[in-house]
């Protein structure tokens, strides 16, 4: 596809209320335009588009929300580099994009370099790396990168009990999601990781009107008969 094509894709499934709502909250924090379609149909369509590094370059530039989003989804993992996700971190406007850019499956915790790029960036001075650090960290619980063992996810698992409260807002969702993908890869990290988290407590985060989301239970999920049901607890 074209990015022109993309676009035109984009534009025919414009969603009414979510155009309202972008009005109301997104365009504010990030200055874009947005056809208001959710995650869900985005990722659906990003499927539709199918990988393409070249592309995912162009949307990337563009000035609407959506196609930054199929861009960051479509975007091929190997053709990645250090340099072009340190650019485009820069230019994450808002907590939309660093949730896509890093969570929700991202092309980037494909990447060869994305657990060394956890590592690195958990320790930055800028909020915005160290949430996506953790929103790294998130998705490769779900995976076995090198050198991301049991003893690395126990001492993380102290760090965020240690410092999640001091931390900014959106850092500390994403530290409680990746405490809570850390929970459930094991027996073991799953009583540490539940210790810690009941050692925390709530974790306050502000999602301004939208009251359909609430902070992440933890101790809910790592407890949850699914959970407990995958890990023979």
């Amino acid at each position: 596809m074209k990015k022109s094509e993309v676009l035109k894709l984009l534009k025919e499934n414009t969603n009414p209320r979510g155009v309202e709502n972008w009005e109301k909250r997104g365009k504010k924090d990030s200055g874009l335009k947005s056809f208001g379609i959710g995650l869900t149909q985005l990722r659906k369509l990003a499927k539709q588009v199918g990988r393409d590094h070249d592309l995912a370059t162009q949307l990337w530039v563009s000035d609407v929300y959506d196609a930054k989003v199929v861009g960051l989804l479509i975007d091929e993992p190997k053709k990645l580099t250090r340099e072009q996700v340190e650019q485009q971190v820069e230019n994450l406007r808002g907590g939309y994009l660093a949730h896509v850019f890093a969570s929700c499956d991202a092309t980037l915790a494909k990447a060869p370099f994305a657990f060394e790029l956890a590592c690195d960036w958990m320790d930055h001075d800028d909020p915005v790396r160290r949430q996506c650090a953790y929103g790294l960290i998130y998705e490769l619980s779900k995976k076995n990168p090198k050198g991301m063992d049991d003893a690395y996810l126990l001492k993380l698992i102290d760090r965020i009990r240690d410092n999640i409260h001091g931390e900014t807002m959106w850092v500390r969702e994403s530290m409680n999601a990746a405490l809570m993908g850390i929970g459930k890869r094991n027996k073991q990290l799953n009583k540490a990781a539940l210790r810690a988290a009941k050692a925390i407590g709530p974790v306050d985060i502000d999602y301004g009107s939208d009251n359909s989301c609430e902070p992440l239970d933890v101790v809910k999920h790592l407890t949850s008969e699914s959970t407990r049901k995958k890990l023979g607890i």
